[in-house]
């Protein structure tokens, strides 16, 4: 007699008692945080913060895949030049024009997802690489659409969203919406299917999961996220060039993840907050920034490996220590 066994994970449905008191106190810090600083340059920062959160979020679902992408960017630049396009160009709304820059990300994503991960390690890098330079290359070269070098200037905000607050708000709803997707995802079978996906894609696929299919959805989800950040950020800098979508901005995605922690989604929100908001920080000791900024980094590497999420065991360490 064969006994089958039910190995999958119950769905665990999205309720308000299931919000972690953390989220809920960063949420309300943020709520309020116009109200303490003013229109001031910590508004800005705390804006960018919000902004890269969103793309920091977005790549931890194709890290949870085992894969690091460096052509990040590249799609964040097609959901930032398509909506610019389309509002000042083409006079569309900006909420359709945004609209729509973030679901050409995401179907470039899904054209290009299936290429890119029948591919593995050291040849998915390069290939996420080359198709960001790719990407890059035709908004330098494609001089009558996107401004070429130069980019494209004066930016106007959406209507409603003009003052440093608003937007603020604006961008803040949008890293909490990114937050709540990748969350449920996370937590649903999909994201239990993922993180075996992780472990080993073999036996993922003898377990009967369609282990392209999900790779391929998820990655697509990705891209669409990302590039409703370079919608975003467009209005929020008034301005856009390829320099904006370039590998170091790959690279920024990948480094806030490893800085804030690949374990949690908690991870790029964290790393987005100290990795962005640092250098800003600093710039009143230009002379020193990138000095102060590597031996920072340089500590949490050697003492922080799994990340600022580290920090409760690494304190838990130094008080065990204390009481001996």
């Amino acid at each position: 007699m064969t006994t089958t066994v039910d190995t999958h994970t119950p769905a665990r449905p999205f309720t308000l008692w299931r919000i972690p008191r953390a989220a809920v106190i960063v949420t309300a810090l943020a709520l309020v945080l116009p109200y303490v600083t003013g229109e001031t340059f910590l508004l800005y920062i705390a804006t960018l913060v919000a902004l890269y959160a969103i793309g920091a979020m977005s790549l931890h679902l194709v890290l949870r895949l085992g894969q690091f992408s460096l052509g990040h960017a590249a799609f964040m630049g097609i959901g930032g030049y398509t909506s610019v396009l389309l509002a000042t160009s083409l006079g569309v709304n900006w909420w359709l024009a945004a609209a729509a820059g973030t679901l050409l990300a995401a179907a470039t994503g899904l054209l290009v997802g299936p290429l890119v991960l029948r591919l593995k390690g050291v040849f998915f890098v390069l290939f996420t690489f080359t198709f960001g330079e790719f990407a890059r290359q035709i908004f330098v070269d494609a001089i009558a659409i996107t401004g070429g070098s130069e980019g494209i200037s004066a930016i106007p905000a959406p209507a409603g969203f003009t003052t440093p607050t608003s937007f603020y708000y604006l961008v803040l709803a949008a890293a909490l919406a990114t937050a709540v997707v990748c969350g449920q995802l996370l937590r649903s079978q999909f994201g239990d299917a993922i993180d075996a996906i992780c472990e080993s894609e073999t036996l993922a696929r003898s377990n009967g999961m369609p282990v392209f299919a999900m790779k391929v959805i998820t990655f697509t989800i990705s891209c669409g996220l990302v590039g409703m950040q370079g919608a975003l950020e467009a209005s929020f800098v008034h301005y856009v060039s390829p320099i904006s979508y370039s590998f170091p901005e790959s690279l920024r995605f990948v480094v806030i993840n490893v800085i804030g922690g690949l374990g949690s989604l908690w991870g790029p929100i964290i790393g987005s907050a100290f990795l962005v908001a640092l250098p800003e920080l600093l710039r009143s000791w230009v002379d020193y920034q990138w000095v102060l900024y590597g031996v920072v980094l340089i500590l949490l590497m050697k003492y922080l490996p799994g990340g600022l999420l580290d920090v409760p065991t690494l304190v838990g360490k130094i008080r065990r220590r204390g009481g001996r």
